[in-house]
């Protein structure tokens, strides 16, 4: 059966708006150490609270780039790939290194996020990605070289959709 790239999109949202709130409470937290009264210098060589405002600046931008990509990937079309389209933004990829199945859903942002559907694990790339430069273009039927563990893996499509 087929994924439902409707229903991947949904996870993908889910997974990322999660992740939004995790740095948004982090990022709260980090700017309240950075704010307390008992972070305040004890000496010209304390720097507790300021690595705290800088920690809670870079937590920010995550947040902020949460939703950016949460914007990007409800903005996306989904569209159906044939076997004989090439790879591009939307696709869902399956590739088959030795019997071993991967699934890669090719997307703006959000590289690396892995979501668990009813049919299984499917990892989001980017086309800035190792695996996104290698397969944005090709078709179903070519052989790909893909970064495994520190080391160099041939894969092959077997599926766009």
């Amino acid at each position: 059966m087929p994924l439902d790239k409707h229903a991947l999109r949904v996870a993908i949202l889910a997974a990322l708006r999660e992740e939004q709130q995790r740095q948004l409470s982090a990022a709260a937290d980090a700017h309240e150490e950075a704010t307390s009264e008992e972070s305040r210098p004890e000496n010209k060589w304390d720097t507790h609270s300021q690595e705290a405002a800088y920690l809670a600046e870079g937590q920010s931008r995550q947040v902020q780039e949460a939703g950016e990509a949460i914007g990007l990937f409800t903005a996306l079309p989904l569209p159906a790939f044939s076997p004989a389209d090439p790879v591009a933004l939307g696709a869902l990829v399956t590739l088959d290194s030795g019997g071993s199945l991967a699934r890669y859903f090719l997307g703006p942002r959000a590289g690396g996020l892995t979501v668990a559907t009813a049919e299984g694990e499917v990892m989001v790339m980017t086309p800035q990605s190792p695996i996104g430069r290698q397969v944005i273009g090709r078709r179903v039927g070519d052989e790909v070289v893909t970064p495994r563990g520190g080391r160099s893996v041939r894969a092959r499509i077997t599926a766009i959709s």
